[in-house]
């Protein structure tokens, strides 16, 4: 493999990590063991992917510099022993335990002289299944590229999903409309601006016209215009640690999906009302809700066509509404104001997008990093992702799937972050946070149940029993 440079956004990633700041994504996979499972099942099944030691690109790609640029090539020393681990929980192994683990996993940096990733095989749970915890650089790979090779590896056939290999056999690369973990409206944005100087004409005065709506909405006070100054500062945006608190929780797509035909919402406005209450509890538990609705950045993806050249994701800055009571008012709102991005977004092209949210963000995301145009603002207060999974049961190593929880990135402003991840029956949260900064982060899990229970009882549905398999620490 010759020597494959970075890109501008990849080397970026690279250049933001700190001590207290790792740059990998995650995600904490949980397997019901098949009803007749010898004894070692276990044993045997991390022997067996011990043996799997081919290796294909990125998982096989080392980070080198040349020139005193940064590059990849090909580890031809590759030691699966760095990267493939197999732990047990102490008894009595409850899911508290796990997901301590896995915080503590997530805070450790990976070591630059190996390829950027590790995958951790866990046993010993007390109701019997197993976990796997798998960590990589996003330098190397996004979130969604690396589930979607976790789930290559996974089959809806139990017998089938025998013979499919490990992770690090399958080559993978990066997708082109994967959410970033972290804002970065500007990502792959010198092309994508280079083709709006080449439009000019065209392109130029949409993009005038764009921004010169956003003043008169500003101007009138439109509710869902969100600036990059209107989120307050509160908790979640102080500097972080580098330590870790992880919490995952899933809820029945059925439940969230009845909410939203009620109210005529998508099932992501409803998770994100969801996540507005939520946050809402958690703030007033500490003392600490702003006067003015908290602000979420939400990675939206576009597409202008059927194919897949013209994806790209933008974060769309989205009222929470926190400062409303009535769930089914934040609700309402929070519809209103994705809508409004949406409609928005659509009028504009790729380029068009690109410029326009530079102008409009880039004032606030100065202002995130250094606090000195605005000490009681910031470009947001919390990130929440909807990442797409499997729509029907999938097995691994004839284990069946029941859990996919993201393992998301926070750095100093954005001490908390939201990713889900909706899989056929299920919408699995996980909730990754600064152990310092946010404080009994779990806390939200029981929060967001009881949001959806008040979004139920205003649509009239009596409280579904579908989250039977649903788990809380």
């Amino acid at each position: 493999m010759a020597l494959r440079r970075l890109s501008t956004m990849d080397s970026a990633f690279l250049l933001l990590e700190r001590r207290h700041l790792p740059f990998h994504v995650g995600g904490l996979m949980l397997f019901q063991l098949p009803a007749d499972a010898p004894q070692d099942f276990v044993a045997r099944l991390a022997e067996r992917l011990r043996r799997s030691t081919r290796t294909a690109a990125p998982f096989n790609c080392r980070l080198v510099s040349h020139l005193g640029a940064p590059f990849w090539e090909e580890d031809r020393d590759f030691d699966l022993a760095h990267h493939f681990v197999h732990l047990a929980l102490p008894q009595p192994g409850r899911i508290r335990e796990l997901l301590d683990m896995v915080a503590r996993i997530h805070s450790a940096h990976l070591d630059h002289a190996y390829p950027l990733w590790q995958t951790y095989l866990i046993e010993g749970l007390e109701d019997g299944r197993i976990a796997v915890y798998s960590k990589i650089h996003h330098a190397l790979v996004d979130g969604v590229a690396a589930l979607r090779v976790q789930l290559k590896t996974m089959s809806p056939d139990r017998q089938g999903s025998l013979s499919l290999p490990a992770p690090w056999e399958l080559k993978t690369c990066k997708t082109r409309d994967a959410p970033l973990p972290v804002p970065a409206f500007s990502a792959g944005s010198i092309a994508t601006l280079s083709a709006l100087v080449r439009s000019g004409r065209k392109s130029i005065p949409a993009v005038a016209r764009q921004l010169q709506r956003s003043w008169q909405d500003y101007r009138s006070h439109n509710p869902d215009l969100v600036t990059s100054f209107s989120a307050p500062r509160c908790i979640l945006n102080q500097k972080v640690t580098g330590s870790r608190r992880f919490a995952a929780q899933s809820y029945a797509t059925a439940r969230i999906k009845a909410v939203g035909e009620r109210f005529g919402a998508t099932s992501n406005d409803v998770v994100l009302a969801m996540c507005g209450g939520a946050l809402r509890r958690f703030l007033q538990e500490l003392d600490d809700l702003p006067e003015t609705p908290l602000i979420a950045g939400v990675p939206v993806s576009t597409r202008h066509d059927d194919s897949d050249s013209g994806n790209q994701v933008f974060f769309a800055l989205t009222n929470l509404a926190t400062h409303l009571a009535d769930p089914a008012a934040r609700l309402r709102a929070v519809k209103s104001c994705m809508d409004y991005n949406k409609q928005r977004m659509a009028q504009m092209s790729i380029a068009e997008l690109v410029a326009y949210n530079s102008a409009m963000y880039a004032p606030g995301a100065l202002n995130m990093l250094t606090g000195l145009v605005d000490r009681r603002h910031t470009l947001m207060n919390v990130v929440i992702s909807h990442v797409p999974g499997p729509r029907t049961p999938m097995y691994w190593q004839g284990c069946e799937l029941t859990g996919l929880y993201p393992v998301s990135i926070v750095m100093d402003g954005i001490a908390l972050n939201i990713t889900l991840v909706r899989r056929h029956d299920f919408i699995d949260f996980g909730l990754i946070a600064c152990r310092k900064t946010v404080p009994r982060v779990q806390r939200l899990l029981d929060h967001l149940e009881t949001e959806l229970q008040e979004l139920e009882a205003a649509a009239g549905i009596n409280p579904s029993a579908a989250a039977a398999r649903e788990f809380r620490v």
